[in-house]
């Protein structure tokens, strides 16, 4: 591991950069660092691991390519883990590796970024993931939905389906609280988009897609056949309230 001491602030949130090429991570750190941003650094998924146990990093930067253990085998890891299930992660990619950023995605990273990248659209990105990722911890209320088998605790971010409790990653979280709120609403992709991920991340249409299919394998019964969330073809999708009700 490789701390740039001289750039780290005493305070701000903690985020791991996990990246194998010296020049892209000290460029990611030092424009984080620039932000009042604590960073700290693994040069591959193995020395990432270790770190994160005694390390709590709010976020992590984590590349795709990484010499032994890959990025999204890491990815995979920390999602499986209860610890940082939840853990957002900003991947950097390739710039023809459209497959990596759509499994990427599919295994639950929150964003990604194309290398080569812009510094400014790199710290601009980590601000939102993060801006999103304090609405959990900090809810205004407490708010129960229930109708049928499904329940929802907005305020806890607590999802559960027969009595089982759900695990979401955050970004499905909210994209499940906009259905849910506008119950039998067609909503289109940019709608969703708009709503879940905000004007000022770089995500397309198809990242909708991808979270939507996540969505349904973690909360409907046949999620090739879902009863809950449905696809309005050529337009969007709606949550149907009087499924879940039945």
């Amino acid at each position: 591991m490789n701390v740039l001491n001289h750039l780290t602030p005493v305070s701000g949130k903690k985020i791991l950069v996990v990246e194998d090429e010296p020049d892209i991570r000290k460029l990611v750190h030092y424009n984080l660092a620039q932000e009042k941003y604590q960073v700290i650094e693994a040069e591959d998924g193995e020395k990432a691991l270790r770190l994160l146990q005694r390390e709590k990093p709010d976020l992590i930067v984590l590349d795709l390519l990484l010499p032994g253990m890959s990025g999204l085998e890491l990815c995979r890891a920390l999602r499986e883990r209860p610890e940082t299930a939840n853990l957002p992660i900003l991947m950097l990619t390739a710039k023809a590796g459209e497959t990596d950023r759509v499994v990427g995605l599919e295994l639950g990273a929150d964003d990604y970024l194309t290398k080569p990248f812009s510094p400014r659209e790199m710290v601009a990105r980590v601000k939102a993931i993060l801006r999103r990722s304090e609405m959990q911890a900090t809810p205004a209320k407490e708010e129960v939905y229930e109708r049928g088998p499904l329940k929802i605790n907005f305020a806890t971010y607590e999802v559960q389906v027969k009595g089982k409790p759900i695990r979401l990653t955050l970004k499905e979280f909210e994209l499940l609280r906009v259905l849910v709120q506008n119950p039998n609403r067609v909503l289109n992709r940019d709608q969703l988009l708009d709503r879940v991920w905000g004007g000022e991340t770089f995500v397309t249409p198809r990242t909708v897609d991808v979270h939507i299919r996540r969505l349904r394998k973690a909360i409907e019964k046949n999620d090739r056949k879902p009863m809950w969330i449905l696809t309005v073809r050529g337009v969007g999708y709606k949550f149907d309230e009087n499924a879940v009700e039945t």
